[in-house]
């Protein structure tokens, strides 16, 4: 639901840690936003930013590092058809922002010769997804050296082979503010974090790795004890499992993934494809398909980011747009793609409050925020049965994908081997190799079991990082090819 008062609390918040500190008020920003508007630009707007950060990582029974950081900064962009220009600045005041809006407006090729009316300020309305706390304030440091003792303590205690524990605790305090070119104004304050747990555990000289974790925008107060205990469950048991792992089988075969987490697979194969630069670019393999069938009937995939207290979840995006639920493929048939502001008005469409960008250092691409296939009628336990022979994939590494052919490579962190329906052993060394808009088509059975990750997603674009969410039911593809170590 749009909500204009939480807007205007947050818009308080901002104005008091990222213009009132510096002398700065709404004023200066429309005078800064004139500067540029004075040549001829389709979009501007000025994104002020304050971060504080902190983090804390343990290992081998002791917490070893401890870090703690502030950062603030503007950004001021100038867009005038497809060129877009950017200047940045660490230094918060009236001069360092004039100076950026006289330097970015210069990508105009001629001044208007009459003067510019500044647009009433209008505070744009906006979500209520998460609280505004501080994340970094609701525990103080020595819980939290505690916290992570205890997450080690629970690992050894679960099993006799964990040899070495890592765990980290990150929480992060950002607060945005957006001004735009056409008098919109919008803030944000989001708080951000995150537990991870690896563990090795050893058996008869070999060695393996489990990890587990979860996060998302709220107080540290949320990690308590059924959270860790199913933390450190899920990294142990993978550890363990790997130990017991046999070199995975090689070929083109059924392939079953898992619910949650191997939903990265989707995210990357097919989310990447569906931003609204490479498809106005026609660099995707989705480019000029909407309408079409792009994927079997029961697949529907979403983007949302209006999912209350997810990672990857805003209450506005990095251009100042209300976040949105946004379907892109519903029932096997292409529906639109995420977009930017930019990327949207050459395309001739809304904005989808998919504009973000990783800091006040960087420009505004279309990104994902939680992104995700809705669920079936099958059982988690049909869709196996349902397997002659095949790999069944519950959790994923690393990857990678061409976004013009949409070829992906994936490597399998915890997978089995099945055989007439029945679970025979842990493989591993297991690499899926496919096209994104072809193993959509191979998508044979849909689960019931559709479940989000635990909070612990960053997707990483041209250099730039931010916070996602991921999420699938049980899916079995049909004829996926697998490269293993047999």
């Amino acid at each position: 639901m749009i909500s204009r008062e939480p807007t205007i609390e947050r818009l308080a918040t901002a104005r008091s840690l990222l213009l009132e500190p510096f002398g700065l008020d709404e004023s200066h920003l429309s005078r800064a936003l004139a500067e540029i508007r004075a040549h001829r630009v389709d979009d501007a707007d000025l994104y002020f930013q304050y971060t504080r950060s902190e983090g804390w990582s343990l290992e081998e029974g002791i917490v070893k590092t401890g870090s703690f950081s502030i950062d603030q900064g503007v950004g001021v962009r100038a867009v005038s058809g497809e060129k877009t220009a950017f200047a940045y600045s660490d230094d918060i005041s009236e001069a360092s922002l004039l100076d950026a809006a006289r330097t970015v407006r210069t990508i105009a090729s001629a001044a208007k010769n009459a003067r510019i009316k500044v647009p009433a300020a209008q505070i744009a309305g906006s979500r209520s997804l998460y609280n505004g706390v501080d994340p970094i304030a609701s525990l103080d440091s020595t819980a939290k050296v505690k916290l992570l003792e205890h997450v080690e303590q629970m690992a050894r205690a679960k099993d006799a082979r964990v040899v070495q524990v890592m765990a980290g605790l990150a929480s992060e305090y950002d607060v945005v503010l957006v001004a735009r070119a056409d008098g919109t104004m919008a803030a944000d304050v989001r708080p951000l974090v995150r537990l991870s747990v690896t563990v090795i555990a050893e058996q008869n000289g070999r060695r393996e790795m489990g990890s587990g974790g979860g996060g998302g925008r709220f107080g540290l107060a949320y990690f308590d004890e059924p959270h860790l205990q199913q933390y450190v469950d899920d990294a142990v048991n993978s550890a363990l499992t790997n130990l017991e792992a046999r070199p995975a089988p090689a070929g083109e075969m059924t392939v079953v993934l898992g619910p949650g987490w191997p939903g990265i697979l989707l995210h990357e194969a097919v989310g990447h494809g569906l931003e609204g630069d490479f498809n106005r670019k026609g660099s995707s393999a989705f480019s000029g398909r909407i309408g079409q069938r792009v994927a079997a009937k029961g697949v529907t995939v979403l983007d949302d980011g209006t999912i209350a207290d997810r990672r990857g979840s805003l209450n506005v995006d990095d251009e100042g747009n209300p976040s949105q639920r946004n379907v892109l493929i519903e029932d096997g048939i292409l529906r639109g793609y995420i977009q930017d502001s930019l990327n949207a008005r050459l395309m001739g469409v809304a904005p989808t409050g998919n504009g973000r960008r990783e800091s006040y250092a960087h420009i505004p691409m279309p990104r994902m925020t939680n992104t995700y296939m809705l669920g079936g009628d099958k059982s988690a336990e049909e869709i196996l049965a349902s397997i002659d022979k095949g790999l069944y994939a519950t959790n994923f590494g690393g990857g990678q994908v061409d976004i013009t052919s949409g070829k992906f490579v994936f490597s399998a962190s915890e997978a089995y081997w099945v055989e007439k329906g029945k679970i025979l052993y842990p493989v591993k060394g297991a690499t899926i190799v496919g096209n994104g808009p072809d193993a959509l088509t191979r998508v044979s059975m849909i689960g019931n079991d559709m479940k989000l990750d635990t909070g612990v997603g960053t997707c990483g674009k041209e250099g730039q990082s931010v916070p996602v969410g991921v999420g699938q039911p049980t899916l079995r593809i049909d004829g996926l090819t697998v490269g293993g170590t047999a």
